[in-house]
């Protein structure tokens, strides 16, 4: 007959095992892997901001380049206008400077547009930073 093996007193814990310290090497694996991913996630959601504000501040410069080139039409069609009624003092001359107003007009509106657009553009990603505010209160207290 074999004798029982001792057990070791109910307030001492067993010696850790192969398999235990697998798991916790496991668990650790995984913790690095779940920052890993929020931190390729947080930067996917950064430059997706990024790129949305390039894309508005794109069209609202796209707009202010716009009444610029209202601006030098402008200026050519007024200098005409001055042209050809100081030298002929007819009709021609008046039509010019009327030409010359409309594009003062579409000038004024895209100009008006554009700086508009321009005041809605944010430079900062917004979503990014209040995520990873969240983020970083979650690793400050995780059980909360």
């Amino acid at each position: 007959m074999s004798t029982p093996h001792p057990r070791p007193p109910e307030n001492e814990r067993p010696p850790r095992t192969e398999e235990q310290d697998d798991s916790l090497g496991d668990l650790v694996t995984d913790v690095i892997e779940d920052v890993q991913r929020l931190l390729r996630q947080e930067m996917a959601l950064a430059k997706a901001e990024i790129r949305e504000e390039a894309a508005k501040a794109g069209k609202a410069a796209g707009l202010l380049s716009g009444a610029g080139f209202a601006g030098y039409m402008v200026l050519v069609l007024l200098s005409l206008a001055a042209v050809f009624g100081l030298a002929e003092v007819i009709a021609l001359g008046w039509s010019a400077l009327v030409v010359a107003a409309v594009w003062a007009v579409i000038g004024a509106v895209l100009f008006l547009v554009g700086r508009g657009r321009m005041r809605n553009v944010s430079p900062t990603p917004k979503q990014t930073i209040e995520t990873l505010k969240e983020d970083a209160q979650w690793a400050r207290h995780p059980t909360r």
